[in-house]
């Protein structure tokens, strides 16, 4: 049901330090940020070999953690987000975060395991393109 990594989602509250930060640690500049204009809310850097997705969100647009220290969510590609939400709370998952479009192509839910660790799930055309086959 998992397919593969689709993107690491770390959480700051000044993002554009941590925007930074990683910049000067990766030694790359990210390819996506949101919004175009302002203080960006989102940031993504695409590394390694296979271009994996390491994400920077505002704190503040991390629903899934309503009120609570969290870590990393790393989000895995599935090819049907709502099945594979459906699959994970029938085995005792709390669903989170709910399916949630982010773009033609993108969507997102959390899930929590019986054993409180936070599992992303995403659909991710760019992870699925390079995994065809």
């Amino acid at each position: 049901m998992l397919r593969g990594l689709a993107t690491v989602t770390l959480l700051a509250a000044d993002v554009p330090a941590a925007v930074r930060w990683y910049a000067g640690v990766l030694d790359a500049e990210p390819y996506f940020t949101r919004p175009l204009e302002g203080p960006p809310a989102y940031v993504e850097f695409r590394i390694g070999d296979d271009e994996d997705e390491l994400g920077v969100m505002d704190v503040r647009y991390a629903t899934w953690t309503a009120g609570q220290p969290a870590g990393v969510v790393v989000h895995w590609h599935v090819d049907d987000l709502p099945a594979a939400v459906a699959r994970m709370e029938s085995a005792g998952a709390a669903v989170v975060q709910p399916p949630t479009v982010r773009g033609e192509g993108w969507a997102t839910a959390v899930v929590a395991d019986p054993f409180g660790n936070l599992l992303g799930l995403m659909t991710n055309p760019h992870w699925a393109a390079a995994h065809r086959g």
